[in-house]
């Protein structure tokens, strides 16, 4: 399967994916606000366009990409261009929004699923819910979307901080958090992508929901590193964004992506992804 997918907000996620369709034989153009990241966008296979800035030509597109963030006013993409996009509706074999699962909220660390009501707490998950309602709202778009645990992977994740030294391992007593690598949430879109199924909702998280204290550890024990001290919550200095995630505590369930896509993740738990991610600054000498 080939096709020319459209990517608006060409950034993370959307390299990881050109990276797996370009040498498959995609045409992939990707949309940044930087004009200082287009050569980036080039070396994950896709051609860059600045916008807002020059109109996008979605002549031939047939899959649509959306991870641009909304705002308090809604989804930039819709506000911009939901008048061409409605039209062009049965143009596109699959449209994708990357979402969050902020839109579940707090569940005081139950098990959520995509039968879940979506009772956000958070402006973020606000938000995220009303800009997947605008995109549903469009009649006979082949929509799916894609709920998203915190994202890392190569250049992103813990790392570097513990390297710079002056990270803290936060603890509030029964918080887990869901997490993802990069290249799993790629693998679940291409999958998607090979068997459209419009209107379908899927968690893309690993499968081990843990406290955020203990993929800190683990990743100081990686790389010999002293364990970062410990700090309560309660009395922790925390920016009102970081207090807002800990507010929320749920465990997200993934079955959806197996089931459905036929996903097996390469990194099902943080152990897994970390120590990939510890081997390759190794072997790069980093």
């Amino acid at each position: 399967m080939t096709g020319t997918l459209f990517s608006f907000g060409h950034g993370y996620t959307a390299r990881a994916l050109s990276r797996r369709l370009a040498p498959k034989g995609w045409r992939i153009v990707g949309t940044t606000r930087d004009a200082a990241e287009k050569d980036a966008i080039r070396a994950a296979g896709a051609e860059p366009l600045v916008w807002p800035g020059k109109a996008p030509d979605l002549d031939g597109v047939t899959h649509l990409l959306i991870s641009t963030a909304p705002t308090a006013k809604g989804d930039p993409v819709l506000a911009a261009l939901r008048d061409e996009i409605a039209a062009r509706a049965g143009q596109f074999d699959w449209v994708g929004y990357l979402s969050t699962t902020a839109v579940y909220g707090d569940h005081q660390g139950d098990w959520v699923d995509e039968t879940t009501p979506a009772t956000p707490t958070a402006e973020r998950g606000r938000w995220r819910l009303r800009a997947e309602q605008d995109w549903a709202a469009i009649p006979g778009l082949p929509l799916h979307i894609f709920r998203l645990a915190g994202i890392y992977g190569p250049g992103r994740g813990p790392f570097s901080k513990l390297k710079k030294g002056g990270l803290r391992r936060i603890i509030k007593p029964g918080q887990v958090f869901s997490r993802i690598h990069v290249d799993d949430i790629a693998q679940v879109l291409e999958a998607s992508m090979r068997r459209p199924d419009p209107g379908a909702i899927y968690n893309v998280c690993d499968d081990e929901p843990v406290p955020p204290q203990d993929v800190i550890g683990y990743a100081a024990q990686l790389q010999g590193l002293p364990l970062p001290p410990a700090v309560d919550f309660d009395t922790a200095d925390l920016t009102p964004m970081a207090r807002s995630f800990y507010n929320e505590n749920k465990r997200v369930r993934n079955d959806r992506i197996k089931t459905d896509l036929g996903v097996t993740l390469k990194y099902p738990n943080y152990r897994v992804g970390l120590e990939a991610l510890h081997a390759d600054q190794t072997l790069n000498g980093d």
